[in-house]
């Protein structure tokens, strides 16, 4: 399996913002093979574990948000690769 990638914060506040309404989102992401999956389902949770950020979906399964390509049209290539943190 390839190293995680972080994705971007503000893509996470999407993903954040879909979990708290609580309706059925759009899911497009790549599974382990490549293979492109759609499903449309609730985002249960957004966890980390093991150095790695998930998504918990309705029917328990999990996908990495490194593997996510879209959720409900929005594209997670459209915002930058990570986010400026403030000097400290």
């Amino acid at each position: 399996m390839q190293a995680y990638v972080p994705i971007n914060c503000e893509f996470h506040d999407v993903l954040e913002a879909s979990a708290v309404r609580g309706r059925a989102a759009v899911i497009r992401y790549l599974d382990e093979q490549e293979t492109l999956r759609i499903v449309e389902t609730r985002i249960r949770d957004l966890y980390a574990r093991n150095a790695m950020e998930y998504m918990q979906l309705d029917d328990g399964s999990a996908i990495r948000l490194d593997r996510l390509v879209s959720v409900d049209g929005i594209e997670r290539s459209a915002f930058e690769d990570v986010c400026a943190l403030p000097d400290a």
